[in-house]
Parts: structure tokens; C-alpha cells; sequence
């Protein structure tokens, strides 16, 4: 089976633990290279965050597992690389 290698996704997380200690929680998790959180959005008791994660071998149910842990909720996985190496989109004139 291919290793998954970069995770994107949508995760609707309460204000508390802040997106540092998540993405620290993350970020030891094996196979995790790097992890990158964005806030995208914030309301009275929820913030919408893009998580994107990187490594030799991201185990998706331990990453599933953390953010529960956290009391969030992935909302989508919006992006998924797997495979020997990473592959970088490339634009395309229909993405105009």
C-alpha cells in the first residue's frame, strides 16, 4: 500500500487547545514531517482551521485521532498526496 505523504484539511476546532498545541500534538505524531495551521475562520465558540500536513508516512487514523482528542472534527479532506514522492499541482488553463 502507498504512504500517504501530505494531508489537507478542513477542521472545525473549539477555541481551546490553540492551533500552536495542536499543530505541536500533530507534529510528534510518527511519520509527521511537518504540519502547518491556518485559522481560516473564527465565530463566538468554533474556529475553522486548514491543517497540511507532511511526512514519510502519515498515519491518517492517528491524525484523526489527535484532532479528536482536541474536540475537533475534521470536516473534509481536501487534499491527499501518496506515493514514492510529493506532486505539486500544476495550473492548467481551465483553472483560470
Amino acid at each position: 500500500m502507498s504512504e500517504i505523504k501530505r494531508l489537507v484539511l478542513d477542521v472545525l476546532k473549539p477555541h481551546h487547545p490553540t492551533i500552536i498545541e495542536l499543530s505541536r500534538r500533530i507534529g510528534v505524531l510518527n511519520g509527521v514531517s511537518g504540519v502547518n495551521c491556518t485559522l481560516e475562520e473564527v465565530d463566538r465558540e468554533t474556529e475553522s482551521v486548514k491543517i497540511t500536513i507532511e511526512g514519510t508516512s502519515i498515519d491518517f487514523e492517528a491524525v484523526e485521532e489527535t484532532i479528536s482528542d482536541c474536540g475537533a472534527v475534521i470536516h473534509s479532506v481536501d487534499s491527499v498526496s501518496a506515493g514514492k514522492k510529493l506532486v505539486e499541482e500544476v495550473e492548467t488553463p481551465q483553472d483560470r
